[in-house]
């Protein structure tokens, strides 16, 4: 076992809601300066609100260890025909700094995928910074791959963002 791993905590995700909205809003506004996601706080209040009410569009949950609400993952839900069918997104994920290289991050994307596969998903994806050497190492352990050939692109087509 690696340095750190024997203190892993018990992780619980649970899912959450509309109700959700205001104590979710402080934690996301904290990643996105911790990434540097540059979005104006009402257009994120309401990309949140649109998901927190649409359980269509995806799941958000809360990562709780020790008690605590310690980070949140957010899932979102696609189809493709490359990968068989419905698939989803892993579109943010977030531990907060005091938590993190304890597994717990291991343990949230364990349960996320096993969610995603009740859910009927076929595949999961997410984005890595290729500049960030442990993420890309803790995804491909759990069975991520690199698509080498690929590169995500993105077009806004909302102005307000």
């Amino acid at each position: 076992m690696s340095p750190g791993m024997t203190d892993r905590p018990t992780v619980k995700l649970e899912q959450l809601g509309v109700q959700h909205l205001e104590a979710l809003l402080p934690m996301i506004g904290e990643y996105h300066a911790f990434d540097g996601v540059d979005m104006p706080a009402g257009a994120r209040r309401e990309a949140v609100r649109g998901l927190l009410g649409d359980p269509r569009l995806g799941s958000v949950w809360a990562i709780v260890a020790e008690g605590a609400w310690i980070g949140y993952a957010v899932v979102t839900y696609g189809y493709s025909i490359e990968f068989g069918g419905r698939d989803a997104f892993i579109d943010e994920i977030f531990i907060r700094e005091s938590h993190r290289r304890r597994g717990i991050g291991t343990e949230v994307l364990a349960q996320l995928r096993d969610h995603a596969r009740e859910a009927g998903i076929g595949s999961l994806h997410l984005e890595v910074d290729r500049h960030n050497p442990i993420a890309r190492a803790l995804y491909a352990k759990l069975g991520f791959k690199l698509r080498e050939k690929f590169s995500l692109m993105s077009l806004k087509l909302n102005s307000g963002l």
